[in-house]
């Protein structure tokens, strides 16, 4: 006869392993946790400011590798947070994890890269296991079936996670990630990674998504029922100077002066073709880079924030 108690330990030790799993992908090891770890340091930053008016700018890593907010909290005279996060996280599960950070009288700089801005549902590959890390399961409507199969898989460690971890220990004495570096005190990244592959330029092969401008166009409503303004920028980036991306980006930059007032290089629509700007990707500026850009906003937010 089927005894269902014989089961039992194996449903346990099931259990543990998810849970160690969890524990790694989430609390510390996995590169998830040092994502999870860095915006609540960025939110405990946000939260410290007791100032009216503050400049809170927000993304993905598009905004946290590209700007230095020492520079242009000098130039504007207010206090800068940079709650830049992960493009894979999405625009749906980035902007209302921030959107509680917002006071009266704050400006929200959005500066989003193109893999946000052309993606036709607001969701990443991090959308649940983000929403999850941060104790807010279900963040950003995320479809049951979507939601269930995410969350089973932060109890499953990669094997390429494990090892990259296992060899941390061995010669650094401790586990690092992506996002595990030290964050200044404005919440930009301390630390350079230089790029190791042959650069190329990216193509940027269609405009704005539909869903996109939309949950743009939600987030200023959400921002100005807080008090807020909301800022909108074209990212910089190393791409093609093809008329195909001038024309992609020119009709993205059109539809988003419909949502908020967006800044922007009018020449060259803050597409570089420089290569020695950038760090690691095509959007993460090196450190004088982030000078330059830092300084750029400022005089392109001056007229925008005084007024």
């Amino acid at each position: 006869m089927w005894k269902p108690i014989k089961l039992v330990p194996w449903f346990i030790a099931a259990g543990t392993a998810w849970s160690l799993g969890f524990i790694y992908n989430v609390i510390y090891g996995g590169e998830l946790s040092w994502l999870r770890a860095m915006y609540f340091q960025k939110i405990a930053r946000a939260e410290s400011i007791q100032e009216n008016k503050k400049l809170l700018i927000t993304g993905g890593s598009g905004a946290h590798y590209t700007v230095n907010s020492d520079i242009i909290e000098q130039g504007l005279g207010i206090p800068v947070v940079n709650l830049g996060l992960d493009g894979p996280i999405g625009l749906d599960v980035i902007l209302p994890s921030v959107i509680d950070q917002v006071r009266p009288g704050d400006t929200v700089l959005l500066i989003p890269e193109y893999l946000i801005l052309l993606d036709p549902d607001g969701l990443g590959d991090r959308s649940v296991s983000f929403g999850v890390a941060i104790g807010k399961p279900g963040l950003g409507d995320v479809p049951t079936k979507q939601f269930v199969q995410d969350v089973f898989l932060l109890g499953i460690p990669t094997l390429r996670a494990a090892t990259k971890s296992g060899v941390d220990l061995a010669t650094k004495g401790k586990i690092t990630g992506y996002y595990a570096d030290p964050l200044t005190l404005r919440g930009d990244p301390t630390t350079v990674k230089e790029r190791q592959q042959e650069w190329w330029q990216l193509p940027i092969n269609k405009p704005i998504s539909r869903h996109a401008a939309e949950r743009i166009w939600q987030f200023r409503q959400e921002v100005e029922a807080k008090g807020g303004k909301l800022v909108l920028s074209l990212p910089w980036f190393y791409g093609s100077a093809g008329s195909k991306t001038q024309r992609n980006v020119q009709k993205t930059a059109q539809v988003l002066s419909q949502i908020a007032p967006i800044i922007y290089e009018p020449e060259s629509l803050n597409i570089k073709t420089d290569s020695s700007l950038f760090a690691d990707t095509h959007y993460h500026l090196l450190p004088h880079a982030r000078e330059i850009r830092a300084k750029e906003l400022v005089e392109q937010l001056k007229p925008i924030i005084g007024e």
